[in-house]
């Protein structure tokens, strides 16, 4: 159920974003910005603060984590700039037009995912030792949970320049990060789940950085009304399919 769970839900994801036509890609930025503001703040941050039991901690956390998101983004840009000449770290674009920023947000989202997916993992193992019928309740909403998210990601990952064979290959990579917590919560439950709340926060550390430093100041290119009350309305939808996924599952779980 942990496999079951990570990959169906990027798959899910992936026939949604993949059918997405190529100009739709900057229209579904803002709306992964939604998605990614919405599952940190509304889901994963709340999460990692009740099962930390101190929000202080978690807060310091999520500040040393995006610190650390900073550092990695440019370490990446080293890297890019010593490999190839380059000026500046303005993004480049494609031949179809799209810029891309030589997949910086693409690495920070996947990281950050493959957080979020080891504690999904545990969860999961927990509710399943718990009583079988929880487990697969449980499972069943990381499914709807993620895919609104897992939408986003995939946005980010062909705005960061990855090919489509690439991002899905990536994502399901990532995914496997379930199938891991699950089998360490298995063994060492005890131990793992000690590891629950930094693991949360360092995913919604992950969520916020990618949204806030790597897309929204690609949408202040475009300062005009009507461009930006399409931005704000998309992000909105990006935070509403989120809080309307979570009474869903709410409902179905109850």
């Amino acid at each position: 159920m942990s496999l079951a769970g990570g990959a169906l839900s990027v798959l899910a994801a992936a026939a949604f974003a993949f059918r997405a036509k190529t100009q739709w890609v900057s229209l579904l930025i803002s709306y992964a910005i939604g998605a990614l503001l919405g599952a940190s703040f509304l889901e994963v941050l709340p999460h990692a603060i009740i099962a930390g039991g101190d929000a202080s901690t978690t807060m310091a956390t999520v500040l040393g984590g995006i610190l650390a998101f900073f550092v990695l983004e440019k370490l990446v840009l080293w890297r890019h700039c010593h490999v190839e000449e380059c000026e500046g770290h303005e993004p480049l674009v494609h031949a179809h037009g799209h810029e891309h920023d030589h997949g910086r947000s693409g690495l920070m989202i996947l990281v950050g995912d493959t957080f979020h997916n080891t504690v999904d993992g545990v969860l999961i193992a927990a509710a399943f030792m718990e009583d079988v019928r929880l487990g697969i309740v449980t499972a069943l909403a990381m499914i709807a949970h993620e895919i609104p998210q897992e939408v986003g990601d995939f946005v980010i990952l062909l705005h960061s320049g990855y090919s489509r064979g690439r991002a899905l290959a990536f994502n399901l990579l990532s995914s496997l990060a379930t199938l891991v917590g699950g089998l360490l919560a298995y063994v060492a439950l005890g131990q793992v789940q000690s590891a629950v709340p930094v693991l949360l926060a360092l995913a919604a550390a992950s969520m916020i950085y990618v949204a806030v430093a790597d897309l929204i100041p690609g949408l202040h290119k475009r300062p005009e009304i009507r461009a930006t009350v399409q931005q704000v309305l998309l992000i909105a939808a990006g935070i509403g399919t989120i809080v309307l996924t979570d009474r869903i599952v709410d409902r179905f779980a109850g």
